[in-house]
């Protein structure tokens, strides 16, 4: 959901070449799915375009790769922190930092309600996307 929810702020505002975007898991539990019909359906409604990505697993050389990484929560964290090697550049975050909310998001897979997950991930992306923005 994140992926989507960032890649249609960055294209809202016509950076798409300033960013390069992606997800990735961190357990192997659904690596090659597609994206939630549930959360497809939220995306939809916020006229927010997801296509046909499949999961893929979070690799060491993403950390190389990337200027952030993000996790959904501290079980996210933790997972990452071991699959990069650490954080020495300081690179891993939780979404909800961005947002000034020092929480994890609940898993809409677990907790069934998407819509709450979808406004948390919207706080936390926008809170990332004005952050990097300054940056430019």
């Amino acid at each position: 959901m994140a992926q989507y929810v960032m890649q249609d702020l960055v294209d809202r505002a016509a950076l798409a070449d300033a960013f390069g975007i992606d997800s990735a898991a961190t357990s192997y539990d659904e690596i090659g799915s597609p994206i939630d019909r549930r959360t497809r359906k939220v995306l939809q409604r916020h006229h927010i375009w997801c296509g046909d990505h499949r999961a893929r697993h979070l690799i060491a050389a993403d950390y190389a790769n990337f200027d952030y990484l993000v996790g959904m929560d501290s079980y996210n964290m933790r997972n990452m922190r071991s699959m990069v090697g650490g954080d020495s550049e300081h690179k891993l975050s939780l979404l909800l930092d961005w947002a000034g909310k020092q929480r994890d998001i609940a898993d809409p897979w677990y907790t069934g309600n998407f819509d709450a997950t979808f406004d948390d991930v919207l706080a936390g992306c926008t809170g990332l996307f004005d952050h990097v923005t300054r940056e430019l």
